[in-house]
């Protein structure tokens, strides 16, 4: 009898053991996981959400987290060096990038499309340029039956409908961006505006976040809006072609966005910057921009800076083949290729 006694007593301790020693190796194994975290643009939000996903499935070493916010707190962000990169549409200014204490490295991982949204009943596809854009924003053109608008789109009847204008608030690369382009087409926006991811709008209703600006838009008609191409599509959202550089109306899709990249390749920086705003080339789109993955330039400890450089070395691989899965665009051969090299000098 004592001999069984003891024997369940050990029996009722095998579960201890196995959870001591199952609790035992996850310690043993978290610590030997390197966690990364990165935080910045809401435009690349879903796609580095799908990527950081993919990429710790078959990285269980190293776990990547992401966490939307804005370009603008992204740069704060990794400045303060509360985290180890951050993400946006804004790129760095020379004194951000040699700063004595904390310099930073900017490496484009993407290629993004601003594009103007509405919905006008019965309007079809519309066409847009620079000075119209911001005259709408300027609050100058208040009806989507304005003559200046018509003579664009004589083909489309227009109805007679007040023009409810959204934009983002603070912090936003699609904001940079989109307000760089029509700070190059109107002197008038450029002195009353001008380019910004913060701009003082003088007209229009906020939008917080890519998501939030679909909706109302959808939700409003006579509304218009800017967003990343890749919302607008997800949304069922029209989006209208605009004028470039060339005189022609271009619509944004994978063609017209790498047409400006490569128009503008030549003038590359070695710091790798390139501004992709109202490229030349006849078949160009002229709100395209970059998505940069923001890091310190030294400083992070050798585990977590090869760590971090092998998760960035596979965005730059086989991440850019998920990116048109998602509705985005990856970066031409040339370029990601200029980008491995600048990921290839970080310490």
């Amino acid at each position: 009898m004592e001999s069984q006694k003891r024997a369940f007593a050990l029996w009722r301790t095998v579960p201890t053991i196995a959870g001591f020693l199952f609790a035992f190796v996850a310690a043993v194994s978290a610590q030997s996981r390197i966690n990364l975290a990165g935080s910045g643009s809401n435009v690349a939000g879903p796609l580095f959400v799908a990527w950081t996903d993919e990429f710790n499935k078959k990285n269980p070493a190293i776990q990547v987290r992401y966490l939307p916010l804005s370009s603008e707190e992204g740069i704060e962000q990794i400045k303060s060096s509360s985290g180890d990169f951050a993400i946006g549409e804004i790129p760095l200014s020379q004194e951000q990038m040699h700063d004595p204490k904390a310099p930073l490295v900017q490496i484009p991982v993407l290629l993004v499309a601003v594009v103007p949204v509405y919905n006008v009943p019965g309007g079809g596809e519309l066409r847009f340029s620079g000075k119209i854009l911001a005259q709408i924003y300027l609050g100058a053109i208040k009806n989507w039956n304005d003559p200046a608008i018509s003579r664009l789109n004589p083909d489309v009847t227009l109805p007679d409908l007040p023009i409810e204008v959204f934009h983002r608030d603070e912090g936003r690369g699609t904001s940079y961006i989109f307000t760089d382009f029509l700070s190059r087409k109107s002197p008038e926006f450029r002195s009353q505006v001008g380019k910004s991811a913060s701009p003082k709008w003088p007209v229009g209703t906020t939008a917080k976040r890519s998501v939030d600006m679909v909706e109302k838009v959808k939700a409003t008609p006579g509304a218009i809006g800017y967003v990343e191409r890749s919302f607008a599509i997800r949304a069922s959202l029209a989006f209208g072609s605009v004028q470039n550089s060339s005189g022609n109306f271009v619509k944004a899709d994978p063609a017209s966005m790498t047409a400006a990249c490569v128009a503008t390749e030549g003038s590359v920086r070695q710091d790798v910057r390139i501004s992709l705003v109202d490229a030349r080339g006849e078949a160009s789109y002229s709100i395209t921009g970059v998505t940069w993955v923001y890091l310190p330039a030294s400083g992070l400890s050798s585990e977590r800076g090869h760590a971090l450089k092998e998760f960035l070395a596979w965005v730059l691989e086989d991440g850019q083949k998920m990116a048109p899965l998602l509705g985005y665009t990856s970066l031409p051969a040339s370029l990601a290729s200029k980008a491995r090299e600048k990921l290839g000098t970080v310490q």
